[in-house]
């Protein structure tokens, strides 16, 4: 099934897999480590395939950083907070904007934490500084760990 997956896109041109990887790895939940797996799964040199993946996962999520900042600026919210909004809360008042941004990809996409660090008032540069950096981290190791894994199967 692979093999065929990797017949199917190598007919595409590089630029098209590139951008591909890119629009897709820019969904939520998807994110860039399940973008970099899918690049390195088509065939796409795996360095190139992260990159992709952490390209499109950065631009989605800047630009609802500085969408959530002007919106933040321009409505004050006077509503309960949901549980989930304060167990995130909660985690951002006890490890900061690194902590949350880090380890919240294990529970949320990069776009809705990032959404939720602004809500709390955290400053939007570091928010965007934060989340390259986990959206690197988390598509580089599952690149690797897909290109890894794909050696493995395939017997390459």
């Amino acid at each position: 099934m692979i093999e065929s997956l990797q017949e199917f896109t190598s007919s595409f041109p590089s630029a098209l897999q590139w951008i591909g990887v890119a629009l897709l790895a820019a969904v939520p939940f998807i994110e860039s480590y399940f973008g970099a797996v899918v690049g390195v799964v088509i065939g796409m040199n795996p360095v190139f395939a992260v990159l992709a993946a952490v390209v499109g996962n950065v631009a989605s999520m800047v630009l609802l950083v500085n969408g959530a900042h002007f919106v933040r600026r321009k409505v004050a919210k006077d509503k309960v907070p949901s549980q989930k909004y304060a167990r995130l809360r909660g985690a951002f008042d006890k490890y900061g904007i690194a902590g949350v941004s880090l380890l919240g990809q294990t529970i949320l996409p990069s776009q809705i934490t990032s959404l939720a660090l602004v809500s709390f008032g955290a400053a939007k540069e570091k928010v965007i500084f934060w989340q390259v950096i986990s959206i690197v981290l988390w598509g580089s190791t599952f690149g690797l760990l897909a290109y890894l894994g794909v050696d493995l199967v395939l017997g390459t």
